[in-house]
C-alpha cells in the first residue's frame, strides 16, 4: 500500500496534478462504489475539457502518442476515484480495461495501454500494479483514440 499522500508527491514529481473530474458526456456518473470496490466509467483523455487528439491508432495516431493519451485517461480515472472516496483510501488498482480505436491491421493495443499501466505504477507504487485488458475497437466516443476504466479496491 502506498503511504497516504505519496500519490500526490509522485504526481508532482511527474509535473502533474489531479484535474477536476471530467464531466460525463452521456447519462452516467464518473465513478461508483460498491462494497470495497470503486468502478470508474470509461475515461477519455480530456485536458481542460478538450481531446488533445482524435482518430485511430495505426492511422492518424502513433503508438507513442496513444500511450500518452492512455496516461491522461488514467489520470482522469484517478480524479474520478479521488472525487468519490479520496485517493488516500485506495488499497490497490485491481483492474484496468483499455479500449483502443484501431485502424485495420493495428495490433499494438497492449503498448498503448501500457501508458496507463506504467503511469499507475509511477503514481501508486505497488498499489498501482493490476490485472488488465487491452482491446482494439473500431470506434470510440467523440472519435477519441483511447478510453480507460479502472477498478480500485478501497478502504
Amino acid at each position: 500500500m502506498a503511504a497516504a499522500t505519496a500519490w500526490a508527491e509522485n504526481l508532482k514529481k511527474l509535473g502533474l496534478e489531479l484535474p477536476s473530474v471530467p464531466a460525463p458526456v452521456a447519462a452516467y456518473i464518473p465513478a461508483v462504489r460498491t462494497g470495497n470496490l470503486v468502478y470508474t466509467s470509461g475515461q477519455l483523455p480530456f485536458v481542460n475539457g478538450q481531446l488533445p487528439a482524435t482518430g485511430k491508432l495505426g492511422a492518424e495516431v502513433a503508438t507513442e502518442q496513444g500511450a500518452e493519451l492512455a496516461k491522461l485517461c488514467a489520470l482522469n480515472a484517478l480524479a474520478a476515484i479521488h472525487g468519490l472516496v479520496g485517493l488516500d483510501n485506495v488499497v490497490r488498482i485491481v483492474k484496468v480495461v483499455g479500449f483502443v480505436a484501431s485502424a485495420p491491421g493495428y495490433g499494438d493495443q497492449p503498448l498503448v495501454i501500457n501508458g496507463a499501466s506504467e503511469f499507475l505504477g509511477e503514481v501508486l507504487g505497488d498499489a498501482g500494479v493490476h490485472a488488465r485488458s487491452a482491446v482494439g475497437v473500431s470506434e470510440l466516443p467523440k472519435n477519441t483514440p483511447v478510453e480507460v476504466e479502472l477498478i480500485a479496491e478501497v478502504r
